[in-house]
């Protein structure tokens, strides 16, 4: 049975005209398989349908919208993992670097990766090494470290205990290698082939019987001769008040040509001393008083800036009539060595023109030969009000000066200190 056909507006007037055949019917949806039996149906059927594919619709544009996102998201995670990843691996490797930097020594102990503390074969190279009247076997060492000739102190020291018995070193410049083995190293010194001939190190504060030695010793001639060639100082144009040969033999490196004599010897150290003091400006007369103030500095003063403060203090003493009280004087005069920091109480009160403990002023001479900056400290000392100075510490050279006798005093229990606990260390 057909409807006939309405003149209606109404767009489902469309789907009850419609003459599909029953084969299209079938491949619609569901809810459209059932043809409508009314306007209503037919208008709820259609709702249905728009509402389906606005849901198939949204459904495609998402899927299409996030897949690009989804995989920006991916790559950001990624970028994100790999910083993080970094920023810890950076973190673990700059703590153990700080680690192995502070730790280093005990690291390596306990792990059995101890530092060789000795050089291998015979070295390379050339290098000049000194060796001064007295040094003892811990001063050599110590001079081969500093001069690169062997790694380490203890390399040198400990082989040279092993020696029995004792090597004796003879004073004098020796042609070594860099980066010798210890063993190499001493064999050298002990090797006579190696000791370069009339040669002489003559070191900054050495007093002139001991530079006297040394120069026989290099150049071998009899020391008698030195002694017998400096008894009248004036004829090296010496200042005709100085009472010995005592500061003017200049500290340097020095190498005689064979043909001199000990007379021609000293006058090449005294003229090199002559051009120090007229590099400084030192007016001719009172070259005397300023060899006595700088061989006292060269003495008494240990790291390079406290020279113009000790002649600071030796200045402000001097301009109140105040004893000078220094201990390198009190044991030049009494003829005792350094070998401690305190002096005995025989070298404080002995009565020689030198010990500045018994008299008032300069001692009557120099102490020691002093080298440029001692000499430049006594021409120019310091701005400084100080009157007292200790070192406190005899590795550093740490020197307290103070203006007071109870600051003085708080220092030298400050040195006690550091005494007792290295009572092997110059105390």
């Amino acid at each position: 049975m057909t409807r006939e056909p309405s003149n209606s507006d109404d767009p489902f007037d469309a789907i009850f005209s419609s003459s599909a055949p029953d084969s299209d019917r079938s491949t619609s949806s569901p809810e459209q398989s059932t043809p409508p039996s009314s306007r209503r149906e037919a208008r709820e059927q259609a709702e249905r349908a728009a509402a389906a594919s606005t849901r198939s619709s949204r459904r495609a544009a998402s899927s299409q919208e996030s897949a690009y996102p989804r995989r920006e998201k991916g790559r950001y995670r990624g970028l994100i993992a790999s910083i993080v990843t970094l920023v810890v691996l950076a973190g673990i490797a700059g703590g153990g670097l700080y680690v192995w930097n502070t730790f280093e020594p005990q690291i390596r102990n306990v792990l059995g990766w101890k530092e060789p503390i000795d050089f291998e074969g015979p070295g390379s190279g050339e290098v000049l090494v000194s060796i001064a009247s007295g040094d003892t076997g811990q001063d050599i060492a110590r001079t081969l470290k500093s001069r690169g000739v062997t790694k380490t102190v203890d390399a040198f020291y400990e082989i040279l205990l092993t020696r029995k018995p004792e090597p004796v070193f003879h004073p004098g410049v020796y042609s070594l290698k860099k980066e010798m083995s210890a063993k190499a190293a001493l064999n050298a010194l002990l090797d006579p082939a190696n000791k370069i001939e009339r040669t002489v190190l003559i070191r900054e504060g050495m007093r002139g019987a001991d530079i006297l030695a040394d120069l026989a010793e290099s150049t071998e001639i009899p020391v008698a001769d030195f002694e017998a060639a400096v008894a009248d100082p004036t004829v090296f144009g010496i200042t005709p008040t100085a009472p010995s040969i005592e500061g003017w033999l200049f500290p340097a490196l020095y190498t005689f040509d064979p043909d001199l004599n000990a007379q021609q010897i000293i006058q090449v150290l005294v003229d090199r001393t002559i051009a120090a003091l007229d590099a400084a400006a030192v007016p001719v007369e009172d070259r005397e008083r300023i060899l006595t103030i700088a061989s006292i500095v060269e003495r008494e003063a240990r790291v390079e800036e406290d020279f113009f403060k000790v002649s600071r203090v030796i200045q402000n003493r001097l301009a109140v009539d105040m004893k000078l009280e220094m201990d390198s004087t009190a044991q030049y005069g009494n003829k005792t060595e350094a070998g401690s920091v305190w002096s005995t109480k025989e070298a404080l009160e002995s009565a020689t023109p030198w010990n500045t403990y018994q008299r008032t002023g300069l001692p009557v001479g120099p102490i020691a030969s002093p080298g440029d900056t001692a000499i430049a400290a006594a021409m120019a000392p310091a701005e400084g009000s100080w009157l007292f100075f200790v070192t406190v510490n005899l590795d550093t050279g740490e020197t307290v000066f103070t203006n007071t006798v109870q600051e003085h005093e708080a220092a030298v229990q400050q040195l006690k200190a550091w005494c007792a606990d290295n009572p092997d260390k110059g105390c």
